[in-house]
């Protein structure tokens, strides 16, 4: 894996043009307390937070804490989910998780080796629990994190668990909570996977993409 340099000046044009094109970013996933924010971000997998958010209208006002969601039993919560991806499998694996957190607090789950003892919860998601809900400084980072910032030079990897470990060594004492936000809303609107919009993009003179891909 070759080594990419990002200076600091770069990193700051780049934060500091995510934070005005989204100054209130923020989640995208409705919720009315942590533990329903926890499972909104388990059934996110390979859905839309729409189809997440559109799936629990219904779900989160039967579903308030673990011990609703066990009261339910999993074929009721598989019909109330029935509409996002991968639909049984997370019925299964949050189920799991609710039995445990009928026993335990969630509070005390305030790490991401800790989060990663539940069921369906991985480095990500355990990211993006604690950055949202305790403005932990870290990283999250997905298949479309780990494009984005290939594509601006922070990193040089091919995977999003080589982006995940490289990004901690080049941010360095930066506001990764706020960073989190905005790079999922910059992924989500703008530097998309297919037709970017690179034209419009401030960043294009600094954009690794730009200059590689569009420019050829």
């Amino acid at each position: 894996m070759r080594k990419v340099a990002i200076t600091k000046d770069n990193i700051k044009k780049i934060v500091d043009y995510l934070d005005s094109l989204f100054p209130d970013a923020k989640t995208e996933l409705v919720s009315e307390n942590e533990f329903q924010f926890l499972i909104a971000i388990i059934m996110s997998a390979q859905t839309t937070d729409k189809q997440v958010n559109k799936a629990n209208q219904e779900f989160f006002k039967v579903l308030k804490s673990p011990e609703d969601w066990l009261n339910l039993g999993q074929k009721k919560i598989e019909n109330y989910i029935k509409s996002i991806g991968f639909y049984k499998s997370k019925a299964k694996n949050i189920y799991k998780t609710c039995e445990i957190l009928s026993k335990e607090k969630l509070s005390d789950f305030d790490s991401v080796e800790k989060l990663q003892k539940l069921y369906w919860v991985g480095i990500k998601t355990a990211k993006v629990f604690l950055s949202v809900t305790k403005n932990t400084q870290v990283l999250a980072v997905d298949t479309h994190v780990h494009r984005v910032l290939n594509r601006l030079w922070f990193v040089k990897t091919k995977t999003p668990l080589q982006t995940d470990k490289e990004i901690q060594k080049v941010m360095i004492g930066d506001d990764l909570a706020r960073l989190h936000h905005t790079l999922i809303l910059f992924w989500r609107y703008h530097c998309t996977a297919r037709n970017p919009k690179c034209n419009i993009c401030k960043l294009n003179k600094i954009c690794r993409y730009y200059k590689i891909e569009k420019l050829k």
